[in-house]
């Protein structure tokens, strides 16, 4: 069971396991990273994750395109480290990650991922 300060000690564990990640995988840390555990999920708002290269491409006139190429890069990089980032989750919140989701802005430049966990967290 988590307290109200194991809770955001787990919270803060993810959140350092996300940015390393983002950081070692992606090649760029976020600017900001929060993360919270609601029930059976993990919900992690990183804020700042396009490289500048990306904001140039999101920002061109053709730039419908390069935003879903962006999206595309980005969704294909993540779902081949998923093993990588369910690890990190598990071994934090002892508990099995039934699924992952995740989305990102190229206007913000924030991306959200969703785990949810195979039990509730109480």
């Amino acid at each position: 069971m988590l307290n109200k300060k194991n809770k955001g000690q787990a919270e803060s564990l993810i959140s350092e396991a996300m940015i390393k990640f983002e950081k070692e995988y992606m090649g760029r840390g976020p600017v900001e990273t929060r993360t919270y555990i609601i029930e059976d999920m993990i919900l992690v708002r990183l804020k700042g994750v396009l490289t500048p290269a990306e904001h140039q491409l999101a920002m061109h006139q053709d730039n419908a395109s390069g935003r879903e190429l962006i999206k595309q890069v980005r969704v294909k990089l993540l779902e081949s480290g998923r093993p990588l980032m369910e690890k990190e989750i598990e071994g934090i919140m002892n508990c099995k990650v039934k699924s992952l989701h995740t989305d990102i802005s190229t206007i913000t430049g924030e991306r959200v991922i969703i785990f949810i966990l195979e039990k509730q967290i109480p």
